[in-house]
């Protein structure tokens, strides 16, 4: 239902109506303290999209459409939460990632460009001609560890088309974001309640029993000595319990999962991560001395060390 009116402004002792343009002055205006004007005025169409399904040439086109009191005052109450510095993806509920869309909430972190880069790397190596009777020509096993939200194996799902993939999660509630994700966007994946840091061994999980062509993780990798570094926004909303790790143990995760992968990947199969910008040598060194081959080290869009891929033996 579109939730503005056509109508010249009405005024009376009930109802006020105000312009939706000079509603956006008013609305970056109040957000600049915080924001600038660019992100804030990003921010105005986006809700102004999701809540009454109007974009900016709309509004280009009719410079006259108004806001009713009442949508003021829901629009005034999304300004005190974006004061509060609340991410615009959980007020609305939903975020986008590699081209699909995906809920969100408090109990997932929101998906962010640079995953979407690690997503794009592995669906590329997916599509590498090779010799017939290898693996692009079977049935791809795939391991999402730490899904979180289920942004990597729900995009790698919907875009490797002989793709069965597997994901775990620490937390129920996020898993039953992930699921309806995975229903929102059309897609298969099984989902699998463990904290990884427990599992023995991959072919122990019931549903696990076999190897992988591949595994990929977004861990926890912020260490708490980097926490000043990150934006109040992501501190004070999204799940430390996927962010932090430990200082004296900032690899925790990477080393379990590449044990993991040793004893349940296929020959040559791939081990993907996203990894903490500022532990690329000591990752990648982790991974030589647990004797993978081919590794490789990528940075993302802004420079960062970021990603990197390896062989098993």
């Amino acid at each position: 239902m579109v939730l503005f009116s056509t109508q010249k402004p009405v005024e009376s002792k009930n109802q006020i109506s105000m312009k939706i343009k000079d509603y956006r002055t008013h609305f970056i205006q109040e957000l600049s303290p915080i924001y600038d004007s660019a992100e804030a005025e990003s921010f105005f169409y986006l809700i102004l999209e999701e809540k009454h399904q109007l974009k900016r040439i709309d509004l280009a086109l009719d410079p006259d459409l108004t806001f009713s009191m009442d949508e003021i005052q829901n629009w005034d109450s999304i300004v005190e939460q974006l004061k509060k510095e609340i991410p615009i993806q959980y007020l609305l509920g939903k975020t986008s990632f590699y081209g699909l869309d995906f809920e969100v909430n408090a109990d997932v972190l929101i998906p962010r460009p640079e995953t979407e880069e690690l997503v794009e790397w592995i669906i590329g190596d997916c599509f590498v001609p090779m010799a017939i009777g290898t693996r692009n020509d079977k049935k791809l096993k795939i391991l999402d560890i730490g899904t979180g939200s289920g942004c990597i194996a729900i995009a790698l799902a919907k875009n490797i088309s002989n793709a069965q993939v597997f994901a775990i999660d620490i937390s129920e509630k996020a898993l039953a974001t992930a699921q309806k994700n995975a229903e929102i966007n059309g897609v298969n994946v099984t989902f699998i309640q463990k904290n990884i840091l427990e599992v023995v061994s991959l072919s122990a999980v019931e549903g696990l029993n076999h190897k992988f062509d591949i595994i990929v993780s977004n861990p926890p990798y912020v260490r708490e000595l980097e926490k000043q570094e990150i934006k109040k926004n992501v501190l004070d909303n999204e799940p430390h319990l996927a962010l932090f790790v430990e200082d004296s143990d900032a690899l925790i995760f990477y080393r379990k999962i590449a044990q993991l992968a040793q004893k349940n990947l296929f020959q040559n199969g791939q081990l993907f991560f996203e990894i903490n910008q500022y532990l690329g040598k000591e990752t990648v060194d982790l991974l030589e001395k647990m004797n993978f081959k081919n590794i490789e080290l990528r940075k993302d869009i802004y420079g960062n060390d970021r990603m990197m891929k390896a062989e098993g033996r």
